[in-house]
């Protein structure tokens, strides 16, 4: 996502060598119901992709494309994963 803004704790370099920077943010943020396709090629070749999106689902992003995905497709992401670590927490109790 282009140039992040707000804290973090840790390292944010990776963000100097995001395919985003100096792209229009509003591209990331489409209106309601509007393409993302152009925001989401802008990420698929992009080197920090991974970074990107473990940044936007740390701090809970709810709006626009991080990482190359929508905010649905991190929700989805959010809960394959809650239910995988409750599943390996079953798994070891």
């Amino acid at each position: 996502m282009a140039h992040v803004q707000g804290s973090q704790a840790g390292d944010k370099r990776w963000q100097e060598r995001a395919n985003c920077l100096g792209v229009d943010p509003d591209l990331f943020f489409p209106e309601r119901g509007a393409s993302t396709r152009e925001a989401k090629s802008v990420c698929s070749n992009c080197e920090v992709r991974v970074d990107c999106l473990e940044y936007a689902l740390v701090n809970g992003e709810k709006f626009g494309i991080w990482g190359g995905l929508s905010e649905r497709e991190r929700r989805r992401l959010r809960r394959q994963r809650a239910l995988a670590r409750r599943a390996a927490a079953s798994a070891t109790a």
